[in-house]
């Protein structure tokens, strides 16, 4: 039984005009094109195939928005760090994405998604930036923790932790192996049931 039985994908966008109205409230989700953030999305609302996976980095081209229940969004931003995606499309990419960020008052928080071999790239803080100018909370996953030692992976979300401070929490999380789902579940929940955008509270990965 998927977490949220009535999720489907609602429309893409290549810019603001055709985003959906902005009313209820809505989680983001980004990350660099080979963190994983496809599979983690699909492992949370437990939906096979909601997000498109691909072994081709940069899938996600749009602004996808998704209903999760009536007045309540999951939005799909695109990938980010791929080296091939052409200079114009990554500024129009930096353009929509900065867009969506100041204007969208529905959006109650950020998860931003990284491979937890490699966390906290320069991609990553700006993306973490652009939440914070707009006074929206964060949560972090840090994919892939599968691939880590206990020790590493423990060592890791230390150091991650310590680095963002109270500009984020933090999490393990391994779409294969099921790492945090429940946790990174209950942290969307909460974001969603929030009163204010950002009023999500401190919501802390497992150790």
């Amino acid at each position: 039984m998927s977490a949220f039985p009535h999720a489907h994908y609602l429309k893409g966008a290549h810019k603001p005009s055709q985003f959906v109205a902005d009313l209820g409230r809505e989680v983001a989700f980004a990350g660099r094109s080979n963190s994983g953030k496809s599979s983690a999305i699909n492992a949370i609302v437990q939906r096979h195939g909601l997000a498109k996976t691909s072994k081709t980095p940069g899938l996600t081209q749009l602004i996808n928005f998704f209903e999760l229940e009536d007045g309540v969004r999951l939005v799909d931003l695109p990938g980010y760090g791929y080296a091939k995606v052409p200079r114009p499309l990554r500024e129009h990419w930096r353009g929509l994405l900065d867009t969506y960020f100041r204007e969208r008052n529905s959006l109650a928080a950020l998860f931003l998604i990284m491979d937890a071999r490699r966390p906290m790239s320069e991609t990553d803080w700006q993306m973490l930036a652009f939440a914070r100018a707009c006074g929206r909370a964060a949560h972090l996953l840090l994919t892939k923790a599968d691939k880590l030692s206990r020790n590493e992976a423990a060592s890791t979300l230390a150091r991650v932790r310590r680095e963002v401070g109270e500009q984020a929490t933090a999490q393990l999380f391994s779409a294969t192996k099921k790492t945090g789902v429940d946790e990174a579940r209950k942290a969307l929940r909460r974001y969603l049931a929030a009163k204010e955008p950002g009023d999500g509270g401190a919501v802390a990965g497992p150790d």
